[in-house]
């Protein structure tokens, strides 16, 4: 069954969206609690993380369909990680203030990136982390699916500073809020084509490699990272047009807790 390039796709396609869920439910329900909770999710889901970094070094020489699902899946629970952590505002970045009115060119840049400094930090690290040990390796598919999603993420944040229509601002938790006046919305930048063509080409290459693929192993990553890209794709579109992507999630999200009522009248003591 692991070898069959169907389970793949659905498999890509459900871990995407489920994935996605449980990180934006975690991260709003931690809301409810203010920081203490957003730490302790931070904290129990550091088995996740540990789970990664073993699956990554105990696929690098299993090159099977097996193998290749386990390093995808090793990818995946390294990149929740970091992605839970940031959404949780403890690896965020040193500002942590809304931008200030009328900042504009570099300053704008530098500001925001100050926002999120530490969190594309902790994904270099990861990526080179991860492109040092699959040097050579048999299955170096952990690294490819990082290198995607890190790649489409970056894209996606550029986006989102320098300009586009469509902006779903409803789901950052409480620790990022300052982060919707570094977001530009509006007409799309030069950089919306750019970015787009570039991850329909790196698509296009992957489903070249899946063609060319032989090894029932290779058929399946490739078959995962051609689900991946088309996902980061599709993603950026969503920027544009008017559908409304936040639906498929929206439903997943807890309510904000009640904001307490003052009392009126007297109010008595214990």
């Amino acid at each position: 069954m692991l070898d069959s390039p169907a389970l793949a796709v659905l498999g890509a396609l459900v871990l995407w969206w489920s994935a996605t869920g449980v990180l934006l439910w975690r991260v709003h329900w931690a809301d409810r609690g203010g920081r203490d909770q957003h730490v302790l999710s931070v904290v129990l889901a550091l088995p996740m993380l540990v789970a990664g970094l073993a699956g990554v070094g105990a696929t690098l020489g299993d090159d099977s369909p097996r193998g290749v699902w386990l390093a995808f899946l090793s990818a995946l629970a390294l990149w929740g990680w970091i992605e839970l952590a940031f959404l949780s505002g403890i690896i965020a970045g040193p500002v942590t203030a809304p931008c200030p009115p009328g900042l504009t060119g570099a300053a704008r840049f530098r500001r925001a990136f100050g926002t999120i400094a530490w969190h594309e930090a902790a994904l270099v690290v990861a990526l080179a982390g991860l492109a040092w040990t699959s040097a050579g390796a048999a299955n170096a598919f952990a690294f490819w699916t990082f290198l995607l999603l890190f790649g489409a993420r970056v894209s996606a944040k550029l986006n989102l500073f320098l300009g586009v229509p469509r902006i779903n601002t409803d789901f950052l938790p409480t620790p990022l809020a300052h982060l919707t006046g570094y977001f530009r919305q509006g007409p799309v930048s030069a950089f919306f084509p750019v970015s787009v063509t570039l991850l329909a080409l790196a698509l296009g290459c992957l489903i070249e490699r899946l063609w060319r693929a032989e090894a029932p192993g290779d058929i399946i990553g490739f078959t995962l990272l051609v689900a991946l890209a088309f996902l980061a794709l599709l993603e950026h579109w969503f920027m544009i047009w008017r559908l409304r992507d936040d639906r498929l999630w929206r439903w997943m999200i807890p309510a904000k807790a009640p904001k307490p009522q003052k009392l009126r009248g007297h109010t008595h003591g214990l």
